[in-house]
């Protein structure tokens, strides 16, 4: 636990720092596109339309709508949350590999560089979830205190997201295949989460994938915030004992490795 808190102190004393890098790399990253930081609404929103083609119309035929929600508004309550929690692992798995040069000729401490990556994800995702909070405000889906949920949302997804990226981000450097590894378990995660199905409406292996499946929570307590006005708590106790149990020994275990290779990743390329 002790590596646990040092790694949270680091986050802490250098948030400005992460703060400012996150920013700049978003300008960066788009500053030679004529449509700029559109993208980031633009991208989201071709996907959201291929998938309600796909399983909207397609598969679903006339049944539009889940509980009274349309179709297309459940699938982006999922889709958006899911593409942060996408981008931010990935692209926290290879932070450190792809910035090790600057990380062993300066005073940088590794870990910062998860949390910059996670930033980054985040400001795409406050972009992308104002048009749901547009949405639900327009069709008065839930009551006004419920978009608190979404602070919550972003604290539990660092956590969890923080967890995995610590132990990824070693990993790929020390086993290369893990990096393939982790497309493989993020392209299975992406069906097996309730995405374009939900927990109440699925079979009984699927609840059960779903209980055991930490991105579940994610995407039901962001649903909460924007669409699920008839519930005022995700699951009961247990689900929430188990996702911050789970998250818990990701945390700790990732911090054990990333500080037992720490100072020695650059031996490993």
């Amino acid at each position: 636990m002790k590596a646990l808190f040092k790694l949270i102190e680091e986050q802490l004393t250098h948030v400005e720092l992460i703060y400012k890098l996150a920013i700049y790399n978003i300008k960066s990253e788009y500053t030679n596109h004529y449509l700029g930081v559109f993208w980031n609404f633009l991208q989201p929103m071709m996907q959201v339309g291929l998938y309600y083609v796909v399983f909207g119309l397609g598969l679903r035929g006339t049944h539009n709508e889940i509980d009274g929600i349309p179709y297309i508004v459940m699938l982006i309550s999922g889709l958006f949350p899911w593409l942060f929690i996408s981008q931010s692992i990935n692209a926290g798995a290879s932070a450190i590999q792809s910035k090790l040069g600057l990380v062993t000729k300066m005073k940088f401490p590794s870990s910062t560089l998860l949390s910059i990556s996670f930033t980054n994800a985040l400001i795409n995702l406050i972009i992308t979830t104002s048009i749901l909070f547009i949405i639900s405000l327009w069709m008065h889906l839930v009551p006004a205190w419920h978009y608190l949920f979404f602070i919550y949302f972003i604290f539990s997804s660092y956590m969890l997201i923080f967890g995995i990226s610590l132990v990824m981000s070693t990993m790929v450097i020390l086993v290369r295949d893990t990096k393939n590894l982790l497309q493989n378990v993020m392209r299975m995660a992406f069906f097996l989460t309730p995405i374009f199905w939900t927990v109440e409406h699925a079979n009984h292996l699927l609840t059960k994938i779903s209980d055991l499946n930490p991105f579940s929570y994610l995407i039901g307590i962001y649903r909460l915030s924007f669409i699920r006005g008839t519930t005022h708590m995700y699951g009961n106790i247990y689900d929430h004992f188990y996702f911050w149990a789970v998250t818990l020994f990701i945390l700790t275990l990732g911090a054990h490795i990333h500080f037992k290779f720490r100072n020695k990743l650059v031996d490993y390329l």
